[in-house]
């Protein structure tokens, strides 16, 4: 399972587009609700009583296969074809509702008149209602609906009633108008036209659709990068990456914090636990460790094994990194005995945090090639902060942050600082592994 799946193995661009779709769905089917609303007023006024009940009647089933359809795309049990068949019921219905004569009209008159009434742009407001769904091959059986069944609602008005087909006096104007006035002509040409005029038209439409599809797709894989980003760096530094085109592919250099944090002996501590006992327990530190890291503006770099590296002030530096660097750590601490206090009665209780924060100069930007990039901070700053969480064990306490951060600290915030350190004390100089120089430090016991 990759870093961007989710248990069931969807990717998270997935998951978001099927948001996507189920948002569309809804306001398709709103959009019918108020197409049938404009279409109901319109028959009050354009069809005598009682024959607008009859319409009334029939609206209210386009009503009930909306809803149907919109059901049927969010039950458990729907399979790919529902809403194809639901669309061409849709199609089939409306091919009704446009030849059938309406049985309440108080007025006999041929029921081939229904070609001169223009009924058939009925058939482009369904049409365009399927382009809310984001499915260009929907669009196209649409299409291919309507015109199927309006070709077949055709032939049999004609084949019911004594339509005339055949077009008298081709070129002679006065026979084309004698033919025109007669009620049962019914002109081919023209009912040909409007298939082909229709099926053009879905066709467009479902080139647009398949745009928006892609628009749509790209839109959701951004907001899925936005969210992975949002797992590692502040709100903030999001805002940045997302609106800079290579904001990481220059190294750069500047001052920034860097705190790695261990849970020392869980190796150990591990090795007599079940899988699932070790990963649920593992679970539960990083997620106080990574809240309390973006809770003071931290970009959590990584994980390594049960520990963890952070930053202040990557990718871009703050006037604040070090203050909150070091109220982050003091904040850890906390939290971490709290939910020992909380683990108390199990053996996860005895675990201990090592936490070590140093200050100073790093390169940050992208590393690796460009089919695997990683963003990356390094520098001997970040070996100082390593170094300062494992001589946690060799001094028996718990934080370890360098005097140099703390004195940035003092610089961006007196205040705030002078509480930090009332529960630290000064240890002196302390002679890290790997280097010939002290390193002046604060520890918490």
């Amino acid at each position: 399972m990759t870093e961007n799946q989710d248990l069931d193995g969807a990717s998270s661009s997935d998951m978001s587009f099927e948001a996507e779709e189920r948002a569309a769905q809804k306001t398709a089917f709103k959009g019918r609700l108020l197409s049938l609303a404009a279409i109901a007023v319109l028959t009050t006024f354009l069809s005598p009583w009682p024959g607008f009940l009859y319409i009334y009647f029939l609206l209210l089933l386009f009503v009930a296969l909306g809803y149907g359809s919109y059901l049927a795309a969010h039950a458990s049990w729907k399979k790919p074809w529902h809403i194809y068949a639901f669309v061409t019921a849709d199609f089939i219905l409306l091919t009704f509702t446009l030849l059938y004569p309406n049985p309440l009209i108080p007025f006999d008159y041929p029921a081939t008149v229904v070609f001169r009434f223009g009924t058939f742009i009925y058939y482009f407001v369904l049409l365009a209602g399927l382009a809310y769904l984001y499915r260009p091959r929907l669009v196209l059986w649409g299409g291919l609906s309507a015109a199927v069944s309006w070709l077949v609602g055709v032939v049999w008005l004609v084949s019911v009633t004594n339509a005339t087909i055949t077009e008298p006096a081709i070129g002679n104007l006065e026979g084309l108008m004698q033919a025109w006035s007669n009620p049962l002509f019914v002109d081919p040409g023209v009912r040909f036209q409007e298939v082909i005029v229709l099926l053009i038209t879905a066709g467009l439409l479902a080139l647009a659709v398949q745009r928006t599809r892609s628009i749509a797709l790209r839109q959701a894989g951004l907001a899925s990068e936005r969210t992975n980003l949002a797992r590692y760096f502040p709100r903030k530094t999001v805002d940045m990456l997302a609106t800079r085109t290579n904001a990481l592919s220059r190294p750069r250099e500047h001052n920034a914090a860097v705190l790695f944090a261990d849970i020392i002996s869980f190796t150990a501590w591990a090795e007599t636990r079940s899988p699932r006992e070790t990963i649920v327990v593992l679970r539960e530190v990083h997620q106080i460790l990574a809240e309390t890291i973006f809770k003071h503006d931290g970009t959590l770099d990584k994980f390594i094994g049960d520990g963890l590296m952070a930053t202040f002030g990557t990718p871009e530096p703050s006037r604040r990194d070090a203050i909150n660097a070091l109220s982050a750590a003091v904040e850890m601490v906390a939290a971490f005995e709290s939910w020992r206090q909380a683990r108390k009665d199990t053996d996860a209780g005895e675990l201990k945090l090592a936490i070590g924060v140093h200050y100073g100069p790093v390169i940050i930007g992208d590393i690796g090639v460009n089919r695997r990039l990683e963003f990356a901070v390094l520098g001997d700053t970040v070996n100082v902060a390593s170094r300062l969480e494992k001589a946690n064990r060799d001094i028996n306490c718990r934080c370890i942050v360098s005097t140099d951060l703390v004195e940035a600290a003092r610089f961006e915030s007196p205040e705030e600082t002078s509480t930090a350190i009332e529960i630290l004390q000064s240890h002196g100089p302390l002679t890290l592994r790997g280097r010939r120089r002290a390193t002046p430090i604060f520890i918490l016991p």
